[in-house]
């Protein structure tokens, strides 16, 4: 398999026919659909599956550079994109072998696309875990699991089939399973989707909740069962996922330094983009050599990413000038796609070290 093929791929695609359609792309769900549409065709929403299947497997290491690009070219598209992989590596992970078969094989042949709807088990501060329920309950039935509650945020109603849901059993540990992502009723249940969200950033991604109501989780589309406290075990490991993408964003908002710079012919500008490409040149030393790192390193490197995205955005709002203030200009872009950066996948620890960072 020739990798680097495939990132040439990618990155050729990104930069002919995302880039110049970005700031569409951001609020315009039908113009994000035909980019994630782009994706599937070349193979790139494969890239997770085992090669057994017809996918790429692709390595770690070169997957964090796919990330980096597609965030560097839309944000919209990477995040979108970032739920389907999510899921797909879910599913390559399963012990149900029927169901790996026939889900990675259809991914592969450009069949199917996932999303994801579980951030609710580690939403400490949620509304369900206030009142002392999970937001979504499992109750073991003959055939699989009867599903009730409320989803709070799944991404890419419309642009996904299916996507994957957590529920919380009652001995407190969760069941992973594929549900379709419409509405639908039937005697076996209902799913009621949400009216999309509007949202400050990526608002074409059409995120929206679910109200599950005796849906019967079939055993044969189940993908885990996942013991208590799986979820903050696995945030704990994870903790460097969101840094690739989080570079993309910083290199976003170089990108519009860069270009304000040329069009304004400033040394101010040139300089000032100089020291913070050698910022995120260091960012990155860091980050290849973080896997062996302790998690209050890791915890610091993530919330120096974020900082810097901020920055950058901010940087590419000051240069552009008033024209930043445009709906279509990239630097307003760039500078909300920071903030989406600066939430996704948030733990505990991770807000704190980010509000460390912030009050240094």
């Amino acid at each position: 398999m020739d990798f680097q093929y495939i990132l040439n791929s990618a990155e050729s695609y990104l930069k002919e026919c995302v880039a110049p359609r970005a700031e569409i792309i951001d609020s315009d769900s039908e113009a994000l659909k035909t980019a994630l549409l782009g994706l599937e065709n070349r193979s790139l929403l494969a890239l997770r599956v085992p090669q057994k299947w017809g996918g790429a497997d692709i390595p770690p290491e070169l997957f964090y550079q796919y990330q980096e690009l597609t965030a560097r070219y839309s944000g919209a598209l990477s995040f979108l994109q970032t739920q389907h992989h999510s899921a797909t590596a879910m599913i390559a992970s399963s012990d149900n072998e029927m169901l790996k078969g026939r889900y990675l094989r259809a991914i592969a042949q450009k069949e199917l696309r996932l999303g994801v709807g579980f951030s609710h088990l580690r939403r400490s501060s949620s509304r369900a875990s206030l009142t002392g329920n999970p937001a979504v309950t499992a109750t073991p039935v003959k055939d699989g699991y009867l599903l009730s509650g409320n989803v709070p945020w799944i991404t890419g109603f419309g642009l996904f089939e299916k996507f994957i849901v957590a529920a919380v059993l009652p001995d407190n540990r969760a069941v992973f399973g594929l549900l379709p992502f419409a509405n639908i009723e039937r005697e076996s249940g209902k799913i009621a989707v949400s009216e999309i969200m509007p949202l400050i950033a990526m608002n074409s991604t059409n995120t929206v909740t679910a109200s599950l109501n005796n849906w019967l989780l079939h055993e044969s589309e189940i993908i885990s069962v996942k013991a208590v406290g799986w979820i903050a075990e696995n945030d704990s490991k994870n903790i460097l996922n969101f840094v690739p993408v989080t570079f993309g964003c910083i290199r976003a908002g170089l990108d519009v330094i860069v270009a304000a710079a040329i069009v304004k012919d400033s040394p101010v500008i040139v300089a000032a983009c100089t020291k913070l490409e050698q910022k995120l040149d260091r960012l990155k030393q860091h980050f290849l050599q973080s896997q062996h790192s302790s998690k209050a390193e890791q915890l610091a490197l993530r919330a120096e990413a974020i900082d810097l995205a901020v920055r950058c955005g901010h940087a590419a709002v000051v240069v552009s000038s008033g024209a930043a203030n445009g709906r279509l200009h990239p630097a307003g872009r760039v500078y909300r796609e920071a903030l989406v950066y600066t939430v996704s996948g948030q733990t505990k620890d991770v807000m704190a070290a980010t509000l460390d960072r912030i009050l240094e």
